[in-house]
């Protein structure tokens, strides 16, 4: 016949087992996949959908990007007067497609950010990556950061789309978190 204590102690496990499972998905993300950071190393451009006030998503938009000093989330710049920073500022979570707009895809929390550090690198891996910035000045400056007409924002994952995930503008985005089983 069992005892007290180990009965207790058995629930004790079970209960240490279900939140580790619980917490591990959330845990793993706010990083790059190893799916995306591959799809990433080639890639050019992303393409970007943010979700309207009605609910739906926006259509997809390519932008050049980089990703953060950490490794853990991409950086891209707009215009303040945009869409997609006017919704990112109120909370928009974004769809992000890699290198077409039928890449691998996942969902993200998106935010605009004055960091200086942030908004120089997106200056001088642009310059490195980008031909149109090096050589015809296309893109963000200093400038134009300090003046406040371009934002930068930093997009960190939270979950990864299936495969073939394709956008759908006018229809509702997937849920930002992973549903339950």
């Amino acid at each position: 016949m069992a005892t007290n204590s180990n009965i207790r102690a058995g629930r004790l496990m079970i209960v240490a087992a279900l939140m580790a499972l619980l917490i591990a998905p959330s845990a793993a993300r706010g990083q790059l996949s190893s799916r995306d950071v591959q799809a990433l190393s080639g890639a050019e451009l992303i393409y970007v959908a943010t979700v309207r006030k009605s609910g739906a998503q926006s259509k997809s938009a390519p932008v050049w990007f980089t990703t953060s000093a950490d490794g853990n989330s991409l950086l891209i710049q707009t215009r303040r007067t945009t869409w997609k920073a006017k919704r990112i500022k109120r909370g928009s979570p974004v769809l992000v497609w890699i290198g077409s707009a039928t890449g691998p895809a996942f969902m993200g929390k998106a935010a605009i950010s004055n960091d200086a550090a942030v908004q120089a690198k997106i200056l001088k891996d642009y310059k490195e990556k980008y031909w149109q910035n090096r050589v015809l000045g296309i893109g963000p400056s200093r400038g134009e950061f300090d003046s406040g007409e371009v934002v930068a924002i930093a997009i960190t994952p939270v979950r990864d789309l299936p495969n073939g995930f394709t956008s759908a503008p006018g229809s509702p985005p997937p849920a930002l978190q992973t549903p339950a089983h």
